[in-house]
């Protein structure tokens, strides 16, 4: 029984997304429940961080065997991609109803009742349920993305949802060696705010395997324009996505695909800001615990976000299935991740917080190099009240 509810907390997150799914199909001021529950998530988070509860992860029974059921938790992250779908054609019949002027009523399917119709507030309140947890979604992409063959296409096929089929190659091949370097579009330096990650970091991977397939390509002898190029493809893999939006609804479907494509792929970024922000490496060093940002004290994080918050020990184990990973003695935020969201989308109050914790990494954890590069990085940010190197030494 314990072992079935240490593998039940990690489907808190797909109940949230058919939740949000069901809300739109619902019709009505429903259409807003994704966004609700996204507040609601905030605030629970917040609690149980200041709260002195402990997440362990999944880890081992008494008889050393793990507590994780491999083929449960691999079939719940399968089935997310035709949720994901059903959740954006929810939304396209809504946007269809909007544009083709359909009256307000209710009809009754299966014993429940639909609001049928949409105002164009409602049809904003779908969109960006929609995008919120599309975005949500993502973490089970990511955790594919880092494996080979059939799983690895369904990862891209995700991605395409939000139009971003291009991160799964450049955050295996590009994050994953260049964490905490300049060279990694995904992480943030120390002063850059989330809108301007967002931008930098989504066209800098976008970029990278642009680059990678250009280069693999002409070694090949194959033109850049070719059904072989892996750039191009995750693109073309968005096409059904768009077509059904302008099949719906012409540009406003394309405006409301947007709205959820923004919404979704900043919250990617939000993580890729969370997970490493201000962090340095060296050039050619290994990378190390110390150079991600574990979050281990927040359960709602832990459960909600398939303990995507071990990124210590994700980076030490890139294969490594989401329900072994473990405390590895990685820096620690000491909140989760709905709520460091609430503050990084005010700048002043995000540095407020992060601040003490990286000046703490510079004394405790940096290396020598590290720091001299912390200064010139803090200097450039402007963060003239930063201990220098010379006096945490």
């Amino acid at each position: 029984m314990k072992k079935f509810f240490v593998n039940l907390r990690y489907f808190m997150t797909p109940a949230l997304i058919i939740g949000a799914m069901l809300g739109i199909v619902a019709g009505g001021t429903w259409v807003w429940l994704g966004v609700a529950m996204f507040g609601a998530a905030i605030i629970l988070d917040w609690l149980l961080s200041v709260l002195p509860v402990h997440a362990e992860p999944a880890g081992v029974d008494e008889n050393g065997e793990l507590n994780g059921i491999p083929w449960l938790l691999n079939t719940m992250m399968y089935a997310q991609y035709p949720v994901f779908v059903l959740l954006q054609v929810s939304l396209v019949w809504r946007v269809y109803e909007y544009v083709s002027g359909v009256p307000f009523g209710t009809m009754e399917v299966m014993g429940l009742t639909i609001q049928t119709g949409i105002s164009g507030v409602n049809l904003i309140g779908a969109s960006i349920s929609a995008g919120m947890f599309l975005g949500l979604g993502i973490m089970f992409g990511h955790e594919l993305s880092h494996t080979k063959g059939p799983t690895f296409i369904l990862s891209r096929w995700m991605m395409a949802l939000s139009g971003i089929a291009h991160f799964c190659y450049a955050h295996v091949y590009n994050h994953h060696l260049e964490l905490a370097h300049e060279d990694d579009p995904a992480t943030c330096p120390r002063g850059r705010n989330i809108y301007k990650h967002y931008l930098l970091s989504h066209f800098g991977q976008s970029r990278f395997l642009f680059k990678m397939e250009q280069q693999r390509l002409q070694r090949r002898g194959i033109p850049f324009i070719s059904p072989q190029n892996r750039w191009i493809r995750g693109y073309m893999m968005s096409l059904p996505t768009v077509f059904m939006f302008w099949y719906a609804g012409g540009w406003t479907g394309l405006g409301i695909m947007a709205i959820t494509w923004i919404i979704s792929g900043f919250e990617l970024e939000v993580l890729n800001f969370l997970e490493h922000y201000g962090l340095i490496r060296e050039k050619g060093q290994p990378i190390e615990y110390r150079h991600s940002w574990d979050v281990g004290e927040s359960p709602f994080t832990q459960f909600g976000f398939i303990e995507i918050g071990r990124q210590g020990d994700h980076h030490d184990r890139g294969e490594t299935h989401f329900w072994e990973l473990e405390e590895v003695g990685a820096p620690d935020t000491g909140i989760g991740y709905f709520a460091m969201f609430s503050m990084l989308l005010v700048p002043p109050m995000w540095e407020a917080f992060i601040k003490p914790k990286l000046a703490k990494w510079d004394e405790e954890m940096a290396s020598e190099g590290e720091r001299r590069i912390a200064e010139r990085m803090n200097r450039k940010a402007g963060w003239v009240d930063m201990p220098t190197a010379a006096q945490t030494a």
